[in-house]
């Protein structure tokens, strides 16, 4: 079946583009295209056309299969070059998303409707690019220079609402979509064909000084990442030096940022975030069918887990020891739906629809119905088994029961239950409703459906779940609790908190180490460790500085007192009581200590990264490299543009 076909109602011509699953721009498409102009330009009676697609969405993006591959005529630049030349006005008609290469196929169009649910975007610099067919041109001819730069230095798509009021559609589709092109094509019949936007001015041109901010901010949001100062000064040069140099002034540095490192780091998260739950094993097994989720614990962690499921379109019912935590559980969430009302990701109908889905008891029998219970409870093995006792008893023998823990050994969790093969471990990362990661935990017992299962509510909790084995700390946690421990043998050795910290900050992270700790709360560390001390190696080297902090009340930002000092409004200072509590510890083991670069600071971290990455393979905990890089990236703030820390060991090599 063709990928392009071209089909004739009365004056006007339907483009339509059937390239499942996304309608992505291969070369069949592209070839399909420009014959269907061709046809068009020499049929006298057709006097305009509408380009729609088939499927759940317009033209989402690029071939991925033609990533690496010589590039096969027409190239995509020259396609929607060949748009703009027709000589009758063809409409763009936009349903699901108009991402990358779509929205500039769109851009080359003489109009765009667009379906009310319809999302635009120019995704590029996720993948460490810029537009590379004319949208770091066409977008600033057509919409403000502050809306061009946002949407493609941010990479994040618009609504279609959005995309109408700041001028990038020319109306929205009430209605079903084919019939709401072909009226609005029915208004411009007898217009002139609008001029290309490569022909058009800018909307607004700013001066070297507002430049200068644009610059300044897209850098700072930035953090390392090339591409989005890559595209500000391709739309400057488009802007400044006309449409023509800066399409090649684009089309020059998207080549260049095609082979660069970043653009290959990103390239390998993207793909290793969509494959890396994808176990062989699994495939072909139905999971068992969700409606009803219970959660032990309404905690920060338990609230955030009701929440996300809520959302997800679960009811929900929320185990408590009490009424009072039962009221605290709920008014939680309730809190974070709130905050999502705010923001405008849901409506009130919607608000009160979800907080109607939720209920709590003090009863485990409430969860007789549950079809998955996750237990976020406190991280005491005594706890955990009489929870899994309680639900071994109440709950339905096929429910899928899942512990949050963060260290705790699920084997014996599960050895300890009613029907073991359906227990498994879901270790979600705080906040639980806004992180994407979700760590699937397989126990030693666990089948082929509870893991299935697991895997289909991460996915319909908008996760990204990586499989992995049982140990202690898991994938992430592990390899965190390595690296913090080289970053305290640092600090005894010379470094203080606040410059490891801006170490990592200068590397890419979003914070540092022992900032993220006091965001976090010192204590829950300093309760592992106390958890793990009867067990600890005499002869290791232990670092006793944060259990110092916590003895001294110092449990991190939520008291003020951490790491650092937080002053009324929240903001960390370097604190001298603990870099002095630092040095003297140095003195009082005998260290001679000694400054430390940015550089040597990285170094130790992602060698201790890329230790414990390897035991962890060598183990089976993780599957795959790329695992540990999608939990180091999308757990633990590793610059995504770096691609993580096994995909650094690689590419160096």
């Amino acid at each position: 079946m063709s990928t392009v076909t071209l089909t004739f109602e009365n004056a006007i011509a339907f483009i339509t583009i059937n390239n499942p699953p996304i309608n992505a721009t291969s070369h069949s498409v592209r070839e399909g295209l420009v014959n269907a102009l061709d046809q068009i330009d020499a049929n006298n009676d057709i006097r305009a056309a509408i380009l729609i697609c088939e499927g759940k969405t317009f033209i989402a993006g690029a071939d991925v299969s033609e990533f690496g591959q010589p590039p096969k005529a027409p190239i995509l630049p020259d396609v929607i070059k060949r748009l703009e030349a027709a000589t009758k006005p063809v409409i763009a008609a936009i349903h699901g998303h108009a991402l990358g290469g779509g929205l500039e196929v769109a851009l080359g169009c003489h109009y765009r409707i667009a379906d009310s649910a319809a999302k635009l975007g120019l995704p590029e610099v996720n993948l460490g690019l810029i537009p590379g067919a004319g949208g770091t041109i066409r977008l600033p001819r057509l919409v403000s220079i502050s809306e061009a730069v946002s949407m493609i230095t941010s990479g994040k798509p618009i609504s279609a609402n959005k995309a109408n009021a700041i001028g990038l559609l020319d109306a929205i589709a009430h209605g079903a979509l084919r019939d709401a092109a072909r009226d609005f094509a029915q208004t411009i019949l007898d217009r002139e064909t609008p001029i290309p936007l490569v022909d058009r001015d800018p909307v607004n041109t700013p001066n070297a000084t507002e430049w200068d901010d644009i610059t300044a901010s897209a850098k700072k949001k930035a953090r390392g990442q090339t591409a989005p100062l890559a595209a500000i000064s391709a739309i400057r040069t488009g802007i400044e030096q006309g449409a023509d140099t800066g399409l090649a002034f684009e089309r020059e540095k998207f080549i260049k940022l095609r082979d660069s490192e970043q653009s290959k780091a990103l390239r390998h998260i993207f793909f290793a975030e969509r494959s890396v739950a994808k176990l062989p094993e699994l495939k072909g097994i139905k999971p068992n069918p969700i409606r009803h989720v219970g959660v032990i614990g309404g905690g920060i962690m338990g609230a955030g887990i009701a929440t996300a499921s809520l959302l997800a379109g679960y009811a929900v019912t929320i185990i408590e020891r009490d009424e009072d935590a039962c009221a605290n559980g709920r008014a939680t969430v309730e809190k974070h739906l709130s905050g999502s009302l705010k923001r405008g990701l849901i409506n009130q109908d919607r608000f009160d629809a979800l907080m109607a889905a939720l209920s709590t008891s003090i009863d485990y029998a409430a969860l007789a119905d549950a079809d998955l219970v996750v237990e976020a409870v406190f991280e005491d093995m005594a706890v955990k088994h009489d929870v899994f006792g309680k639900l071994s008893k109440h709950c339905k023998p096929n429910a899928v029961l899942a512990s949050n823990t963060s260290y705790l050994d699920i084997n014996e969790i599960a050895a300890n239950c009613v029907n073991p093969n359906r227990v498994i471990g879901l270790h979600f990362f705080s906040p639980a409703h806004i992180m994407k990661l979700l760590e699937v935990v397989r126990t030693e017992t666990a089948d082929a459906k509870s893991l299935v299962t697991a895997f289909e509510f991460a996915r319909a909790l908008g996760k990204i779940a990586v499989p992995c084995g049982v140990c202690d700390g898991f994938i992430g946690n592990r390899i965190m609790s390595a690296y913090r421990k080289h970053c305290e043998y640092m600090l005894e050795d010379g470094a203080l908190p606040h410059q490891i910290d801006a170490a990592m900050v200068e590397f890419g992270f979003p914070m540092g180490l022992f900032a993220m700790q006091d965001m976090a709360g010192l204590e829950i560390s300093w309760a592992t460790r106390k958890r793990l001390a009867p067990f600890r190696n005499p002869s290791e080297r232990y670092v006793a500085l944060g259990d110092y902090l916590c003895e001294m009340g110092r449990f991190g930002k939520k008291n003020g007192l951490g790491w650092y000092r937080y002053d009324e409004n929240g903001k960390a200072q370097p604190d001298p009581e603990v870099d002095a509590l630092v040095i003297a510890e140095s003195e009082k083991k005998g260290i001679t200590r000694r400054d430390f670069t940015h550089a040597e600071i990285m170094n130790v971290i992602l060698g201790a990264m890329r230790d414990v990455g390897d035991k962890i393979l060598s183990e089976g905990i993780a599957t795959n490299a790329e695992a540990i890089d999608v939990v180091m990236v999308n757990g633990y703030g590793f610059p995504r543009h770096k691609g993580g820390p096994m995909f650094m060991t690689s590419s160096s090599n």
